[in-house]
């Protein structure tokens, strides 16, 4: 008997799951141009925006990121490190290596890291991430590939996109995955601020 997979990002969904402090405030809408745009300035650290469509989702050199709604891991997080500007590139990997070990725990993929910004598996891009400083903070956007069928990948593109369900056949729970990789990149982003110091 076919049992579908609990698949929310609702706050009810995900915040009592949150083992960190990343994701706290959550705002979870379903469709948006871009969380890039939900989080507000004032927000502190560790506030999470999450969608569930993005209408004009964008990653590195202004590329379209586009999915059907409710298939992939769209969000948005805070964060406000206290370090010199010309680190803040680092972020970008800091967050990719989090993406890729988060994806590991729940599927035992092993996600190749394209420098500096995508994931890979087999050659096709799963997942990707875009940093953008606004003066005293940076907003860290992640898209991740989840229960996309073959036939809903974009093919028209520089690299040929896949989905952890195209790749494991099985779907997966966008909830707990988030819920991993925020834990993941909390422990990953206070190590790269310890290392600074």
């Amino acid at each position: 008997m076919y049992l579908p997979v609990r698949d929310s990002l609702s706050a009810d969904s995900v915040v009592p799951r949150l083992r960190g402090r990343f994701g706290r405030p959550y705002e979870h809408v379903e469709s948006a141009p871009s969380t890039q745009l939900l989080v507000a300035p004032e927000a502190p650290e560790g506030a999470l925006a999450v969608a569930d469509e993005q209408t004009a989702g964008r990653g590195r050199l202004g590329r379209r990121w586009m999915a059907p709604a409710g298939t992939s891991l769209l969000c948005s997080l805070q964060l406000r490190p206290n370090v010199a500007p010309e680190r803040l590139p680092e972020l970008t990997v800091v967050a990719a290596r989090a993406c890729g070990d988060a994806i590991e725990a729940l599927t035992e993929l092993e996600p190749e890291l394209k420098f500096p910004n995508d994931l890979l598996l087999g050659g096709r891009k799963v997942a990707g991430i875009l940093a953008e400083a606004r003066e005293d903070r940076v907003v860290l956007g992640i898209g991740v590939n989840v229960n996309l069928r073959a036939e809903e990948l974009r093919q028209q593109v520089d690299r040929p996109a896949t989905s952890l369900l195209v790749e494991t056949t099985r779907e997966f729970d966008r909830g707990e995955l988030l819920v991993e990789l925020l834990e993941r990149l909390e422990a990953r982003y206070d190590a790269w601020l310890s290392a600074g110091r």
